[in-house]
């Protein structure tokens, strides 16, 4: 697998960000054209239709997503009961689910560090993976 580093981690799922959302984003702008050009019920009617699977297909993404932060969640909380102290422990519910997605980038031996200034600075997803020194990679995300 390749080196991950904050400028390279970004994953694209070509099938999902280079075919289905730009062909619905042309079937959605043929649509309304149609619909605009001649209007009557069938183009409205393809106008709803291309914004409901646009929305469709928004959602199984945001779906899908949603389950790995689930994941990612279970899966840090279980590395950091090993790794922090049980005081800091205490306070991992004050930790978001976007600042664990960055955390779950941070080696072992800067992820205390990182855990205590996520929470005391209130750092962002983004200010956590630019912080870390040495990445951990994760090449599973979609």
């Amino acid at each position: 697998m390749p080196d991950q580093s904050f400028k390279s981690h970004t994953k694209w799922d070509p099938p999902f960000h280079f075919f289905l959302m730009p062909v619905m984003l042309a079937t959605f702008i043929f649509s309304v054209k149609h619909a605009w050009a001649y209007p009557n019920g069938i183009t409205l009617w393809l106008v709803l239709l291309s914004i409901s699977m646009f929305v469709w297909l928004l959602k199984t993404r945001i779906y899908a997503l949603g389950v790995q932060d689930r994941l990612i969640r279970l899966e840090e909380r279980l590395r950091m009961e090993k790794l922090l102290s049980a005081e800091l422990m205490l306070r991992f519910d004050e930790l978001s689910v976007g600042q664990l997605v960055g955390l779950r980038f941070a080696s072992d031996c800067e992820l205390t560090d990182l855990a205590r200034r996520a929470i005391d600075e209130r750092l962002t997803q983004k200010q956590i993976k630019a912080a870390i020194q040495k990445w951990r990679p994760d090449h599973v995300r979609i």
